[in-house]
């Protein structure tokens, strides 16, 4: 089974049937879609009010159970705390923010992320450049996601690998996995969601950065697409899934590796699925970690 791990609402139109055909054409059988956009980012897709948000991507979720509705809150919203209880009693599977114009650490923002993390959803995160014409990187480097060690029992993703900040997220990731050692009780988890990101000529490098640190990143890294629905590109997804694919065999990897990368972590990161044997990718020069 393929789930993707990153699709986006910008258009609202209901025709789901075209939507549900190009996932089977790809041979993806769900995955996370997150709902159209709050209205700061008009300038990125089709915005509407919360509750028109929210009513939308529980309807394009319904036709299967492998579809999971994200719904995407902006944290400066005077109403978003109650936002997150509707969405949360209403059955979304998940949280999405952008940090467009304050950083993961600003007060407001760790407020609702603790009302998530109290809900039991995690957060889908942009990390990295983005693409909307306006100047927020300085807010999506990995190293602010730091501040999210605050917030106990968070479950938090961070999408496109951080490109180009690859090296930066593999050390916020290590620095998380540490504070467990520390302090085991509710340390918030993180996810890489290995959404592109990183253009082809980077993709190499950075998968195998990730995975042969010697850090135990094998059960925190799900596949995204970056695909719309409706609009869902059959073909971009399936070259995406077939290049990684290669690159984590060609590291090594075993069929279960790929198989929650390409699965199995997405369920447990949404909570639905409990952490799994781990299994490592060995670092180049070293024996393969036994079971």
């Amino acid at each position: 089974m393929i789930l993707d791990g990153h699709i986006h609402r910008m258009v609202a139109s209901k025709e789901r049937e075209p939507f549900l055909e190009q996932l089977d054409a790809a041979g993806v059988s769900g995955g996370v879609v997150m709902s159209l956009p709050p209205a700061t980012f008009e300038a990125i897709g089709e915005t509407a009010p919360a509750e028109a948000r929210l009513e939308d991507v529980l309807y394009w979720c319904r036709p299967r159970e492998e579809l999971y509705p994200v719904f995407w809150v902006d944290p400066l919203e005077g109403d978003a705390l109650s936002q997150v209880e509707r969405a949360a009693d209403e059955g979304i599977a998940a949280f999405k923010i952008i940090c467009d114009r304050f950083y993961p650490g600003d007060e407001r923002c760790l407020r609702v992320l603790a009302a998530m993390a109290e809900a039991g959803k995690p957060v889908l995160f942009h990390s990295g450049i983005l693409w909307d014409a306006k100047p927020p990187g300085q807010y999506n480097r990995p190293v602010n996601f730091e501040a999210l060690l605050e917030v106990p029992g968070l479950r938090f993703s961070m999408a496109h690998i951080s490109w180009p900040w690859t090296d930066e997220l593999i050390a916020v990731c290590g620095k998380f996995l540490n504070a467990r050692a520390h302090r085991a009780e509710g340390v918030p988890e993180l996810f890489v969601d290995t959404t592109p990101g990183t253009p082809p000529i980077y993709r190499r490098e950075a998968l195998t950065r990730l995975f042969t640190v010697g850090y135990d990143v094998a059960g925190n890294v799900f596949f995204g697409s970056d695909c719309l629905a409706p609009g869902y590109g059959s073909e971009h997804a399936r070259t995406w899934i077939d290049r990684d694919r290669q690159i984590l065999a060609d590291l090594g990897a075993e069929a279960a590796v790929i198989e929650r990368v390409f699965a199995g972590n997405l369920r447990r990161f949404l909570g639905l699925e409990e952490r799994a044997t781990d299994y490592a990718i060995p670092t180049p020069g070293t024996a393969p970690a036994s079971d």
